[in-house]
């Protein structure tokens, strides 16, 4: 039995539609998804990098062969993107989580906004991300398939909401209009789990 799984998607490949399209959800689990989940094992199995989670083998991204880093962040950073969208979500957080967010960025649209900048503005494959560092809220982005837990991060801490804007998660519907589909995805987020990892953190 391979190590890591692919987990299971908690909603139909419609359930976002009309912002993500059920054929990009579709293709973008089945395909993307699991190829890295499938890349991951192939790299690690027979060799001592089997004993490790997946934070810890991402916390030493700089260590291992690269296969495992892109494998490893692709299954990391996807696994947290399912969870943190759901049909009909988006609008605002509430409690603790919209709190911090007000006492870090000056508020909510404030935040958005610099959120929304870091996902346009980088350049080629990767993603945005809200992290916590030390207790701190952070908004960061990272190229291809890293992320804020590997030791190679500019900015580091445990991410509770990423945004994907590698193209294969939006040029089905919206072709190279990045500005558009991250408009649209803020009507999808799963504010309830995104409030849950925060306070876990806590």
């Amino acid at each position: 039995m391979s190590k890591f799984e692919l987990p299971k998607l908690q909603y139909g490949y419609d359930a976002l539609e009309p912002y993500i399209d059920k054929m990009t959800m579709e293709i973008h689990y089945t395909k993307h998804h699991n190829a890295y989940v499938t890349n991951l094992n192939n790299a690690i199995t027979g060799t001592e990098l089997e004993k490790l989670s997946l934070e810890e083998l991402l916390a030493t991204a700089s260590k291992v062969p690269a296969a495992v880093r892109n494998n490893g962040g692709g299954h990391y950073n996807h696994s947290l993107f399912w969870t943190i969208m759901k049909q009909g979500g988006g609008g605002k957080p509430s409690g603790k989580l919209a709190d911090a967010i007000n006492a870090t960025f000056t508020s909510f649209d404030e935040f958005k906004a610099k959120f929304t900048t870091a996902a346009a503005t980088r350049f080629g494959s990767g993603w945005a991300w809200l992290l916590v560092q030390n207790g701190k809220l952070m908004v960061s982005s990272t190229p291809n398939q890293d992320n804020p837990i590997m030791d190679v991060a500019e900015i580091k801490g445990t991410p509770i909401l990423g945004l994907d804007v590698w193209e294969h998660a939006y040029y089905l519907k919206y072709q190279n209009r990045r500005p558009e589909y991250i408009e649209n995805w803020w009507k999808v987020i799963n504010w309830e789990e995104v409030a849950s990892r925060f306070s876990s953190i806590k």
